[in-house]
């Protein structure tokens, strides 16, 4: 079995280039060996990295003088259609065997866009990596934290599946004993086939190497500690072999800002060898400019884990790059009944999100309500207080309400009331007898133990729909990271077709009083499914993109913008935030004694807010300072918030 190693990690700490980096190095110093290097963020950035197309197979890159280094780009959309057009008929059997439906039904529910493709679809590529016996080793590059967890509890959910799926198969093999009959085999060989694979799949997960990639901000640090101690709480569990923390600065060189950076880097590594001290520790230098191709990956790779030093060579940014103009302005103030705001992991949105319901409260009678609906939320570390699934005032404002997406949670409630209403309705006298449906009662038990991928998606689309009824108050969602934000956009569509199925299919079961419970229920979802999808489209919703001035979240800020115009939905502005201090602003309190790295992020970052707003197609681009430390609290709010500026 190939050996396993997956870097985990909140989004923007640098997983794509540290996992690159590892993987890249791995393949120069094993030539004999043949490495995989396997992007399961549904945002990936590997061909950015690389500077070459990777694309949706498998691709081989020179890596010294062996082809030995192979990059993958996963579809998970074609993956698991392929899963199911290669299993489809057991699966509609199995399915029909142990519900209300018929197979025409269920084959049609089969071919929509079914919820937790990202997730099943990284899980099923992992399968078919270590499955092919290609590779001697499989180098993980995961989507950030709160998603990377669903995909890490995927095999308990699955080996849930087939309990449901052979119990199923069990009813027709005990009607089949008493009425006599035959039952097929075929779901049957499916279940054990898929048993086999599953038990594969889980020793790789419990032998696989973990690396946790943070970076010395305290958000990231937070996160992190949160996360890792839910990976050790999956089944089978897992446990933390290296820490990598990202973005040191080694050297002041004089400039006072990073002398303050290299405090909070020395801050870090005690808090990280103080938590995790059985894991390794490795370091990784921010060299002020981005780290591309494949031979500065594989110098970066030594660095932090053969811990060599390497002398850096800044590539050219561009020798006439000019200053970006730029001029003071005032923030937003909000005026959408729901604003949205997305951006690839770890670039600000929580901040931004944040200030933007700080300031509206500052400047109007707004009441404000902010929701996170990220697997990974860190609207306690902004807020500096608790903040859990229930609003609740944050900052001592009783107008200004927070809350954090809890999905598993309202899933266990909902489970909770479902098997309530089960047990009723499938226990029931007539003409003085008990019928005891108990094959049905334990199916439905069965198929309520399976936590469902996509989950997230599905409760966070109710959520917003609760959230945005007719009303004064002001609604902010701050989005999961850019892969699965557009998951949730492209949900309200999808319930649409799947209420419309589902309701046709209920209907020829209308004499069961669940099916016609269920039935109304369904069709109240589809119409705020279809006036939510109007509104989204419309002038009644706001959507802000947040992005940093740098090479590789700039290019998929382009492809999020993209795709979210081609959901019908219009961006209002994008916020460039973190932005260097170090030459780019007029005011001169802001001017420092800037070191020579600084200057050159500065350049770099004048390279990318050159044009930048023609290359986004929008009107207004924000620009926000960098601060030392992450704006947190009711001072930090009020600091960012106190100007901002904007591209001419």
């Amino acid at each position: 079995m190939p050996e396993l190693a997956f870097f985990v990690g909140k989004g923007g700490v640098g997983k794509t280039t540290v996992s690159s980096a590892y993987a890249v190095r791995l393949a120069a110093r094993q030539p004999r060996e043949r490495v995989l290097l396997v992007s399961t963020d549904p945002a990936h950035s590997l061909s950015d990295l690389f500077e070459l197309r990777i694309g949706s197979s498998p691709k081989q890159i020179p890596v010294g003088a062996r082809r030995n280094f192979t990059a993958w780009e996963i579809d998970s959309e074609h993956i698991f259609r392929s899963f199911i057009d290669q299993h489809r008929d057991e699966l509609i059997e199995a399915v029909e065997r142990g519900s209300l439906f018929t197979a025409d039904e269920i084959s049609s529910l089969l071919d929509t866009a079914l919820p937790g493709m990202s997730e099943m679809g990284a899980l099923l590529a992992i399968q078919e990596a270590i499955d092919c016996g290609k590779y001697s080793n499989i180098v993980v590059d995961t989507a950030p934290f709160g998603h990377t967890l669903r995909l890490f509890g995927l095999p308990e959910q699955f080996a849930r599946l087939l309990n449901f799926l052979e119990l199923a198969a069990e009813r027709d093999r005990v009607l089949a004993q008493h009425f006599g009959g035959s039952v097929r085999r075929q779901t049957r060989g499916f279940i054990a086939e898929w048993r086999e694979k599953l038990q594969q799949i889980r020793k790789a997960f419990a032998s696989a190497r973990l690396f946790l990639v943070t970076t010395p901000e305290e958000f990231a640090l937070n996160e992190s500690v949160r996360c890792i101690r839910e990976m050790q709480e999956v089944n089978p569990p897992l446990q933390l072999t290296g820490v990598v923390l990202n973005r040191v600065i080694r050297s002041s060189g004089g400039c006072g800002w990073c002398a303050t950076k290299i405090k909070s880097s020395a801050s870090a590594q005690r808090r990280l060898a103080k938590d995790y001290k059985k894991a390794d520790f490795y370091l990784a230098e921010d060299p002020g400019f981005p780290i591309l191709g494949a031979q500065e990956l594989k110098k970066f790779g030594d660095s932090i884990f053969g811990k060599k030093t390497v002398k850096w060579h800044s590539p050219k940014a561009s020798a006439n790059v000019r200053a970006a103009a730029i001029e003071p302005t005032e923030w937003p103030t909000l005026h959408a009944p729901l604003t949205f705001v997305l951006g690839k992991g770890g670039v600000g949105k929580t901040t931004i999100s944040a200030a933007l319901g700080f300031h509206s409260r500052q400047t109007s009678a707004n009441q404000i309500e902010i929701c996170s609906v990220d697997p990974a939320p860190s609207l306690d570390d902004v807020f500096q207080s608790e903040v859990g699934d229930k609003p609740r005032s944050v900052l001592g404002d009783r107008g200004f309400q927070a809350s954090e997406l809890d999905s598993i949670a309202l899933y266990k409630s909902w489970v909770g009331e479902m098997r309530s209403e089960i047990d009723a309705a499938t226990s029931v006298r007539h003409s003085g007898v008990r019928v005891d449906l108990s094959y049905e009662r334990r199916l439905f038990s069965e198929l309520l133990e399976i936590v469902p991928p996509g989950l997230d998606e599905v409760l966070a689309i109710f959520r917003i729909i609760e959230m945005s009824q007719p009303g004064t108050c002001k609604v902010i969602i701050d989005m999961a990271p850019t892969g699965h934000a557009l998951e949730l956009l492209r949900t309200p569509e999808r319930i649409l077709v799947w209420a419309r199925l589902l309701l046709k299919s209920l209907a020829s079961h209308r004499k069961l009083a669940l099916a016609r419970e269920a039935a109304v229920k369904i069709a109240e979802l589809e119409v705020k499914a279809r006036e939510f999808s109007h509104s989204l489209k419309s002038s009644g919703v706001a959507v802000y993109a947040v992005m940093l001035p740098e090479p590789l979240p700039d290019r998929e800020t382009e492809r999020l913008l993209r795709e979210v115009r081609e959901l019908g939905i219009n961006p209002d502005a994008v916020f460039t935030n973190r932005v260097a201090k170090s030459g780019l602003f007029p005011d001169k309190r802001l001017s420092r004694k800037s070191c020579a790295r600084c200057r050159e992020t500065a350049v770099w970052q004048m390279r990318v807010l050159s044009g930048l707003k023609k290359r986004l197609g929008v009107s207004t681009v924000y620009t926000i300072p960098a601060f030392e430390s992450g704006p947190a609290g009711k001072r930090g709010l009020r600091e960012i918030t106190k100007e901002l500026w904007e591209l001419a």
